[in-house]
């Protein structure tokens, strides 16, 4: 019994031609070559791969059970380390709105503006929240200003960076409208800008105060505050029972941090 195909005198259809599988195949072969390199470049020691596995077992050995005696200073390290990122949210949105006005090309007054935004924007997401930290704990000290301030200027540029091209992004029509009749460029913004972008705005800082909530975990590990810094104190005094107790508080702390944030996403928006 014969095919359709053959029946009609057609030829077997193939996704891709001859000349493009070919292609892809270099593609890829390109890619393992990449990657192979790449593990042969950073020199890992596979005699400590092979037996991670053995390591991590005694490590939570050593975990169990967690200590809770110093529970309450936990969770009050740990109260410290929501209001680090609380603060330096609300912080780091205040400062992004004209950040992100003067880097938006439909807003900004001129390129000099512009291209000014935009370097501010770049220079806040080009240097990790524990660089900031380090840099800012040698200049305010070891300390909750520190955490704060380097977790506000890592968010600037993640706020500014989506509420520039939500700015970018809106209906001309309502501008226009105001500017024929003559509105001046604060009630342009109040009234046919600001509307277009708020649910923009709630969404991006609700979801960078979560991720600033995981972030300012670690804070304490540079002194900057936090729940980093009891973590770091019983990792160097192999104090693995404390250890755990203050990972499963992180981990609480996370979990809540997400209920909360899609709490405020269907609540908000």
């Amino acid at each position: 019994m014969t095919s359709l195909s053959q029946q009609f005198g057609r030829e077997d259809w193939s996704r891709y031609t001859p000349k493009e599988k070919a292609r892809r195949f270099g593609l890829f072969a390109l890619c393992a070559v990449v990657v192979f390199w790449a593990l042969g470049s950073i020199e890992i020691i596979w005699a400590w791969v092979w037996d991670s596995p053995s390591q991590m077992a005694d490590l939570f050995g050593r975990m169990y059970p967690p200590d809770v005696n110093n529970l309450g200073s936990i969770l009050r390290v740990l109260w410290e380390t929501v209001n680090i990122a609380t603060f330096a949210t609300a912080l780091a949105v205040i400062v992004s709105l004209p950040v992100a006005y003067i880097a938006a090309q439909n807003t900004t007054p001129n390129g000099f503006t512009l291209w000014l935004g935009r370097l501010i924007l770049v220079s806040s997401r080009s240097v990790n929240t524990i660089i900031w930290a380090l840099l800012f704990v040698a200049i305010f000290g070891p300390g909750v200003v520190a955490g704060v301030v380097a977790i506000m200027f890592r968010s600037i540029g993640f706020i500014g960076k989506l509420l520039g091209e939500a700015i970018e992004e809106i209906d001309r029509r309502p501008v226009e409208a105001l500017e024929a009749t003559g509105a001046s460029r604060f009630k342009v913004i109040v009234y046919a800008i600001v509307p277009q972008v708020m649910p923009t705005f709630w969404a991006v800082a609700i979801l960078r105060w979560d991720i600033n909530l995981r972030e300012s975990t670690v804070l304490g590990l540079v002194g900057a505050g936090g729940i980093g810094i009891i973590l770091q104190g019983a990792i160097d005094t192999f104090n693995w029972p404390e250890a755990a107790t203050v990972l499963l508080a992180i981990l609480a702390l996370v979990v809540l941090g997400e209920i909360v944030s899609a709490f405020l996403r269907r609540r908000i928006l």
